[in-house]
């Protein structure tokens, strides 16, 4: 059956291929034996490399015949070292595929190059080892040098390098840069809130923005959201701004009714802001707390209503006024600290009881200044008004973990802050005035022993920031400065981009010489050239002596035009000489004046020609006995005529 449905098949392919007026359908497709070529490709290297041998080998025979006598030992040595190289390549091959010409042994080295002197004695490594061992050495200094950096976090402070901003004369009380770390904004007493751009800034350092969001209200606080597109600002009134990257109004919080006891019941605060920071993970979300007693959150998109109040309380549950409040590093937790020395957390959806209570964290009736969470979230440092920077461990709220003491804080809004690493704390001290340098002091996690600090200027040290992304320490100080502190190696961006830059060059206005009036439907005859270039314009004009005005040159002589030129030329001058230098008596003036008349009767000139016709002869008034009685008669005794 088989048999027949192949001769069938056959007859088939035999009639189709007729039929259409070729033999076949194609050629078959090669097929190749893998095993086969491996093998033909193994041999072909096997005997590539023992060819390569054999040419060294007959090289280091022809060199060795032209050797003295002495070195025939060394070549006995070499033709065994040969030979047994021949047979690791040989047994090599078998194992790998190619085989590559091997490297000289140091005997073939030494065989190569020429003595020159005495052997060396034996055990002699000779001055490249030595240096090799140098540097090796070496290696392991640097490599331990840069272990010792690593382990320790005071060189890691970039400071070597420092930049002044100046924001104004009065106190820097608000600090703030974007998560990018390309924009800085600044606020201060002066109500001003300046915007410095660090890309676009050169060497002058000059903000590219200011404006006062909060007309006569001190800035208390500015952050930048986790996006860096808004921005917000808390200032002394009851009402916190949000503002986009470029300063303009995005929103502003309600103000709620100060008649209402129940502060919950109210949309908004009712007295002045203490502070505010954005929610670490939720863009819109942000927090402030106020004067009135609680500590709210708020919503971008909802400016008409809060989203939760949280009420801190004291002992005896009476109110208390919140002075700082941040969230926790993953935003499930909300800190406040209190004005009777308290520091209060809650759980964010849980705005009833605290979670975390610490009663006397600092000293009561002292304004906490700042709360900070390590960037572990355990760890939560507080800056007190008492002097005081403590840090706790909420895990165990009762005590602090460590304590420093004797940093003075003036300020109600003095920063405390972690270093990227974790394993730095620091903060600035407040000096009264010519009394001393303020400073940042910086704590090592671990043990709280002061480690580093640096004298910032003669003035008190307000708000400070530790950027991650630009490794740069940044001070807000009393007197109106931004001290920038940077690493040219550590920092990245930042202050190093505006410092490379050269001043710009100041442009001299371009002001038109004459306005210029447009009259479209004017005759040709009366239509003016519209002016395409000002600086053209100006240079006609300057040419022209009557529109450039052209200073006069100073008087030489006596005068002329009108201008005199005795004693300095002016006419300031003249009055002095002629008229308040003049020494004649002039107490009575009717003497003065007929002291001209016989001049005047005879050469009449200005007032007698008037009166020729009507009065040729001048009589002049005298003085009477009635005239002087009428004189010496009260006002009210007068007759009205």
């Amino acid at each position: 059956m088989d048999q027949d449905r192949g001769s069938d098949k056959m007859s088939v392919d035999a009639d189709i291929s007729s039929v259409m007026g070729f033999s076949g359908f194609g050629k078959k497709a090669r097929t190749f034996d893998l095993d086969a070529i491996f093998e033909q490709t193994r041999r072909t290297a096997i005997e590539r490399s023992q060819h390569v041998l054999d040419e060294r080998q007959k090289e280091y025979e022809m060199r060795d015949e032209g050797e003295s006598s002495s070195s025939s030992k060394k070549q006995t040595e070499k033709a065994a070292a040969s030979t047994s190289r021949k047979h690791n390549s040989d047994s090599s091959s078998s194992e790998s595929e190619l085989v590559g010409p091997p490297a000289p042994t140091p005997q073939e080295q030494g065989a190569d190059e020429e003595i020159v002197g005495p052997p060396p004695p034996p055990g002699y490594t000779g001055s490249n080892a030595q240096s090799d061992d140098e540097e090796e050495d070496d290696d392991d200094d640097d490599e331990q040098d840069e272990e010792d950096d690593s382990d320790n976090p005071v060189k890691k402070i970039p400071d070597t390098h420092v930049i002044t901003i100046q924001h104004g004369t009065k106190t820097v009380s608000a600090l703030g840069l974007d998560p990018s770390g390309a924009r800085l904004v600044t606020g201060g007493y002066d109500f001003d809130v300046r915007f410095w751009d660090f890309a676009g800034m050169d060497q002058a350092l000059q903000a590219f923005r200011t404006l006062q969001p909060c007309e006569c209200h001190q800035i208390k606080t500015l952050q930048y959201s986790i996006t860096g597109d808004s921005i917000l600002v808390v200032a002394g009134n009851a009402q916190a701004k949000i503002l986009n990257r470029d300063g303009f109004n995005v929103m502003e919080c309600i103000k709620g009714d100060q008649y209402i006891v129940d502060m919950a019941n109210t949309k908004g605060h009712t007295a002045m802001l203490n502070g505010g920071c954005w929610h670490p993970k939720i863009k819109e979300e942000f927090m402030t707390c106020s004067n009135d007693g609680t500590v709210r959150t708020w919503d971008v998109k909802k400016e008409k209503n809060h989203k939760s109040v949280f009420k801190p309380r004291s002992l005896q549950g009476k109110k208390v006024i919140p002075t700082c409040c941040t969230y926790s590093r993953d935003g499930k937790l909300i800190a406040a600290g209190c004005q009777d020395g308290t520091i209060q957390i809650w759980d964010r959806n849980l705005s009833v009881h605290t979670k975390f209570h610490c009663r006397q964290a600092h000293a009561p009736g002292s304004d906490t200044s700042c709360l900070a969470f390590s960037y572990d979230g355990v760890t939560l440092a507080s800056r007190g008004g008492d002097d005081t920077l403590k840090m706790w461990d909420i895990r165990n709220f009762r005590k602090p973990v460590n304590m420093a003491n004797g940093l003075t804080n003036y300020f109600t809004m003095t920063d405390c802050c972690f270093s990227p690493d974790d394993k730095l704390l620091f903060t600035g001290t407040s000096v009264k005035k010519e009394e001393g340098n303020g400073k940042l002091v910086f704590f090592d996690r671990v043990s709280f022993q002061k480690v580093y600090d640096i004298e910032v200027t003669n003035a008190s040290v307000v708000r400070c920031l530790w950027h991650p992304k630009l490794n740069q320490v940044m001070a807000g100080t009393g007197n109106g400065l931004i001290k920038v502190y940077y690493d040219p190696v550590r920092s990245h961006r930042g202050a190093k981009l505006c410092v490379v830059k050269s001043k710009r060059k100041e442009k001299h206005a371009e002001a038109l010489t004459q306005d210029y009036i447009i009259t479209p439907h004017a005759l040709p005859m009366f239509r003016e050239a519209r002016q395409r270039s000002t600086r053209k314009q100006l240079e006609k004009d300057r040419l022209d002596p009557k529109k450039s005005h052209k200073p006069e040159p100073p008087v030489s002589g006596p005068g002329r035009g009108g201008r005199v030129a005795a004693h300095g030329g002016t006419l300031s001058s003249f009055i002095v000489k002629n008229i308040a230098l003049d020494k004649t008596d002039d107490s009575n003036p009717r003497e003065a004046i007929l002291r001209h008349a016989k001049e005047a009767s005879e050469n009449p000139f200005w007032i007698a020609p008037a009166y020729k016709k009507t009065q040729p002869v001048t009589l002049f008034a005298e003085n009477s006995d009635e005239d002087e009685e009428a004189e010496k008669e009260p006002e009210w005794k007068k007759r009205k005529i």
